[in-house]
């Protein structure tokens, strides 16, 4: 296991390592080291700025040769979003370290994220895209179908899996209210404790029948509610269709 001294001990290194590449131009930290929150569980997140004229293979392969040399690299995962990749490293510690390596035009802060720069010229931030609520509530429906048609079906897990999907959608429009950021869960634990032990209603206690089904009904409800919050001319639309999804009417 990492402690936060071999952490920190890693990130100086892997910093001192950017500094002298004649390819890489600019660093900085992102997440929680940049927002000051960072704890015993946080990561490595580290932004790379390449040179115009690097070649981006060759000082992705210098950085993954180091960290599987001195790091002790157990596993990697390539992430490409937006032109830029991003290189997860699972270390034998459980340690996980980003290294993303960033085209020399797109080196820049986003407002979510934090941005603390080490080195070199960031370009000017840009804001992070606000969750397309259209395609939340869209989303939202569909699960609830799915959800719905594999539980007729006896496909329990299936069922369940679409319930937590449905979920995600339920908590992206309620953090959108609150202005919380819901990717990958941030700042979901933010909503309001009356708010959050309703959504508790919706995770089955069991994969059963009978589970599945209370937790459709209450899935639906919330989902209806929070639709209402954001649109309420869509809800009124919405709601003989997927309330229809628990009645064992056809």
């Amino acid at each position: 296991m990492f402690t936060p001294d071999s952490r920190s001990h890693l990130r100086d290194s892997l910093i001192a390592l950017a500094r002298v590449d004649i390819d890489v131009v600019g660093a900085a930290l992102v997440g929680s080291a940049a927002r000051g929150t960072e704890d015993d569980w946080s990561d490595i997140d580290l932004v790379l700025q390449l040179a115009p004229d690097a070649e981006e293979v060759a000082v992705v392969d210098r950085f993954t040769r180091w960290m599987d040399t001195e790091a002790g690299t157990a596993d990697t995962l390539d992430v490409v979003a937006g032109g830029v990749r991003y290189r997860v490293f699972l270390l034998s510690s459980s340690l996980q370290v980003d290294i993303s390596f960033w085209p020399h035009d797109q080196f820049r802060a986003t407002t979510d994220e934090g941005f603390q720069l080490i080195f070199g010229s960031a370009n000017p931030p840009t804001l992070p895209p606000a969750p397309q609520m259209n395609e939340t509530v869209g989303m939202g429906w569909l699960y609830a179908l799915h959800a719905r048609s594999a539980l007729a079906r006896g496909k329990l897990w299936q069922a369940v899996t679409m319930l937590d999907d449905l979920r995600n959608q339920i908590l992206t429009l309620a953090c959108a209210r609150y202005d919380l950021n819901p990717w990958h869960g941030r700042e979901i634990d933010r909503l309001p404790a009356d708010e959050l032990a309703a959504l508790a209603q919706a995770r089955p206690a069991q994969v059963t029948n009978e589970a599945i089904e209370v937790s459709l009904r209450v899935s639906i409800e919330l989902l209806l509610d929070e639709i209402a919050r954001h649109d309420p001319a869509r809800a009124s639309r919405l709601l003989d269709p997927l309330s229809s999804l628990t009645s064992n009417e056809r």
